[in-house]
């Protein structure tokens, strides 16, 4: 039988703790803080997934307030012990379900990452990814460039001989103005055909999470940024969160010589492992064009529990997939 039973973050740390897990930074205080000051969200709590009367999960929900409705999103949740069987997972989401209509009669949905479909719908929004690179940082340099694939030891080693770039963590550098990096996001937006959020959803982030737990590392040529990435740190886990480039690089090898220093920093730091946010596949076909540049750097594609709605209001909820439908 799950039960479920409310807690704080302090707690849920703790918790996360003894089942032995590294909670994804999404699932932190620290991002419930982050979230607040952005209009719409609202952190609505944290709960403990309990299987007779022993902690088998946690997770922390944001409130979204969206075009007149509200819903709740636990990115990277349930925090699982382990990969729970799929009866294990439906009766959790159906006490966690349970447990928020009763508390908050406001929200339409729950949209959470899970591994099984039954009972849930595919998302209304954003494109949630079944399968991510995830980079072993540990025994040093080497060992790092040893696991990748022999095309990504090629690029990597290409790079380090003829890239002139110069790879450094410019964390400090961004905190103090992000605007040099936003023009290159700009022109990644231009050439990829989308459109960057605003400057202060990177510059408030990075101001909100702090350096302990958000970094940015630039790509310098002749003193000019040409290439960046944020990257999110909780524990010893690191995630490729957003990354620019300009065009008139893309033949050097930027990147890679971007990504491998980042790597290398990272896991001279204690950081083990590092993932790149998301690949493409049957389930996500649209991140596909990724696959190529992010599958080079390990021999390893790791699955992931990709995000799924619970409907609890479902008249209203089965609306706003009709509204999706006729939009469409």
């Amino acid at each position: 039988m799950f039960t479920i039973e409310a807690m704080d973050h302090t707690a849920m740390e703790h918790a996360a703790q003894k089942l032995g897990v590294t909670l994804p930074i999404e699932q932190t205080k620290v991002w419930a803080e982050y979230q607040k000051d952005i209009d719409g969200r609202t952190p609505w709590g944290c709960l403990a997934i309990r299987k007779d009367d022993t902690v088998v999960a946690v997770l922390s929900f944001i409130d979204y307030l969206t075009h007149g409705y509200h819903y709740l999103r636990s990115m990277h949740g349930p925090v699982w012990a382990a990969k729970p069987s799929e009866d294990d997972e439906r009766a959790a989401v159906k006490a966690i379900a349970d447990y928020v209509h009763a508390h908050d009669r406001k929200v339409v949905f729950l949209r959470m990452d899970l591994w099984y479909t039954a009972g849930t719908c595919p998302v209304l929004s954003t494109v949630p990814y079944d399968q991510t690179v995830v980079i072993d940082l540990a025994g040093g340099d080497e060992d790092i460039l040893k696991r990748m694939k022999r095309r990504g030891r090629r690029d990597v080693r290409k790079a380090l001989r003829e890239c002139p770039a110069e790879c450094e963590d410019e964390t400090s550098q961004a905190l103090e103005s992000f605007e040099e990096y936003y023009d290159i996001m700009v022109e990644t937006g231009k050439r990829d055909g989308f459109n960057p959020a605003p400057i202060t959803d990177y510059s408030d982030m990075l101001a909100a999470l702090g350096a302990d737990h958000c970094r940015v590392f630039a790509a310098r040529i002749d003193g000019r940024v040409v290439a960046w990435s944020i990257v999110t740190v909780n524990g010893d886990h690191a995630v490729r969160y957003y990354a620019a480039m300009r065009s008139d690089v893309m033949r050097l090898h930027v990147t890679d010589k971007l990504l491998y220093s980042e790597c290398c920093i990272l896991g001279s730091q204690g950081i083990a492992a590092y993932d790149l946010m998301g690949i493409g596949s049957d389930f996500s076909p649209t991140l596909k064009g990724l696959n190529e540049f992010k599958t080079k750097f390990t021999e390893e594609i790791t699955p992931v529990a990709p995000g799924r709605d619970v409907p609890l209001r479902k008249t209203f909820y089965g609306a706003l997939r009709l509204v999706k439908r006729i939009r469409g």
